[in-house]
């Protein structure tokens, strides 16, 4: 049973999460595993940097004078704070198109005091405020600066869609007709595909001189300095991706996706890291994470103190008092073998 992490309530056993982890090197060799590296999965919102290529390669991020920060919120699963809103809002006016184009949909953001304030004004929610209004701002900008219908975007046949396609496939080294196509929450395509292929997609980012195409390698550089250098887009406010990447000041990027996936890159190293929790559910994820970078030696001169709020996280009732505890409980197993498709 591939275990890694253990609900306490007391010092009893009160729930299990089941977990796969793959490490891989920028040259698409498995180093280490657990669970089922091939589990075939839908990595979600940490696709996002891989998504945020096109803006770049095609040209769209000169053209309309984005920012690394801009492009770092392209990555993002934002909190709606007022500094994401507000540069999602300004992508959208540079591109000259209007909010209601965004295709996202909308939810309550994470960021309380927004939404309180939304409330306090009488004010509907909008899509502004969707943790993905980022991405799809850069994909609109796209597609305007290519001349290409606005209105269908996100749609799967969408030249805006099938370059994020292209991308996936070379970052990935998976082959395009093995790719299953599944509908984010936010109504665009997502990719599923072998976790361990993912992991390669992010070691390839974290050493992008072994990306043959030149455009590519430089978009992908100008992608990953861009979250590194501005964090605080990608998440917020007492976010894992935004206090990793602050922690590590420069040498690990990150990205969270839905149903419990994260993906990293180690600059330092060159390798690529993703997880998946089975049951999908959050509250593991990142105490599995920080308990991978451990073993591998990743930022155990300092980093992961500054992160340790995520590593065994304490379980508290509804008085705040601490009732139990959540503890990694797994080993990674070596390997060394290159990867098939």
């Amino acid at each position: 049973m591939n275990l890694v992490a253990n609900v306490y309530r007391g010092d009893a056993v009160e729930s299990t999460h089941l977990g796969h982890v793959a490490v891989v090197d920028a040259n698409g060799n498995l180093l280490y595993s657990y669970g089922d590296p091939h589990r075939q999965t839908f990595a979600r919102s940490s696709m996002k940097p891989i998504q945020a290529i096109p803006v770049i390669e095609t040209g769209t991020a000169d053209k309309f004078g984005l920012e690394p920060a801009d492009l770092s919120l392209c990555c993002a699963s934002h909190s709606g704070e007022p500094r994401h809103r507000s540069r999602a809002m300004e992508m959208l006016i540079r591109a000259g198109q209007p909010e209601e184009m965004l295709q996202c949909g909308t939810h309550v953001p994470r960021d309380e005091e927004s939404y309180k304030e939304l409330i306090r004004a009488g004010k509907p929610l909008t899509p502004i405020y969707s943790n993905c209004s980022g991405k799809h701002a850069g994909m609109i900008a796209t597609a305007v600066h290519m001349g290409e219908e606005v209105a269908t975007y996100h749609l799967p046949e969408h030249p805006v869609q099938q370059r994020i396609l292209d991308a996936v496939v070379d970052l990935t080294s998976y082959p395009k007709d093995k790719i299953v196509l599944g509908t984010d929450g936010c109504g665009v395509p997502v990719h599923r595909l072998p976790l361990a292929h993912y992991a390669w997609a992010y070691a390839k980012m974290a050493r992008p001189d072994v990306i043959e195409n030149p455009t590519r390698r430089q978009a992908v550089a100008r992608i990953t300095d861009a979250m590194i250098a501005h964090p605080e887009m990608v998440g917020g406010n007492n976010r894992y991706c935004t206090d990793l990447m602050t922690a590590f000041a420069g040498r690990v990027f990150g990205k969270a996706g839905a149903e419990s996936v994260y993906c990293l890159g180690d600059r330092q190293t060159g390798i690529g890291i993703a997880v998946k929790i089975e049951d999908g559910g959050p509250r593991a994820i990142y105490a599995v994470v920080n308990e991978v970078l451990r073993q591998l030696g990743i930022g155990t001169d300092g980093p992961l103190e500054k992160l340790a709020e995520y590593t065994n996280p304490i379980v508290k009732n509804m008085s705040g008092k601490a009732v139990g505890r959540i503890e990694t409980a797994f080993t990674l197993h070596a390997s060394n073998t290159p990867l098939g498709v």
